[in-house]
């Protein structure tokens, strides 16, 4: 798979859905082994999805962009930050810069809701990830799923 055979949009039915789940399921509950009930929340019916999909139509990335009140509890309740999180690409799609793709994408979508800047939780084996992408790092060091995470911010 080429970097240029892929797109990344906003998804924007069910069935989009449904494939940004499928990835986030393979790796967060199967590869990383966070409990399903703690991948899938609330948050996730009014969040914004984004999709990586392969021309053929195979999904292999997603991420999600929550803001307003949804996203206050995870930003501090800074009304105009928006919150990046459940960012995940299948293994056989990582090294292809799908990553920073989604980023981008997320934030994209954030200023498209006129947001100024993103947060996220970062765990912290991809700190440097982030860190290229323009995201500071903040506050201590916490574990959420047993991971240990950072939070990070980029303004817009």
């Amino acid at each position: 798979m080429s970097p240029s055979s892929y797109v990344v949009r906003v998804a924007e039915d069910p069935a989009d859905r449904e494939a940004c789940f499928a990835v986030r399921k393979e790796v967060f509950v199967v590869e990383q082994r966070v409990p399903e009930d703690l991948e899938y929340d609330a948050y996730d019916a009014d969040a914004v999805h984004v999709l990586a999909v392969r021309e053929d139509g195979l999904p292999f990335g997603a991420g999600r962009l929550l803001y307003g009140e949804v996203a206050a509890a995870k930003t501090g309740g800074e009304p105009g930050v928006g919150s990046l999180g459940r960012l995940a690409v299948l293994k056989a799609a990582r090294g292809l810069g799908v990553g920073v793709a989604l980023v981008r994408g997320i934030e994209e979508a954030a200023r498209a809701r006129g947001l100024t800047a993103v947060d996220l939780h970062a765990q912290t084996h991809a700190l440097g990830f982030y860190e290229r992408l323009g995201y500071v790092a903040y506050g201590p060091e916490f574990l959420d799923a047993g991971i240990s995470h950072l939070a990070m911010r980029r303004s817009l």
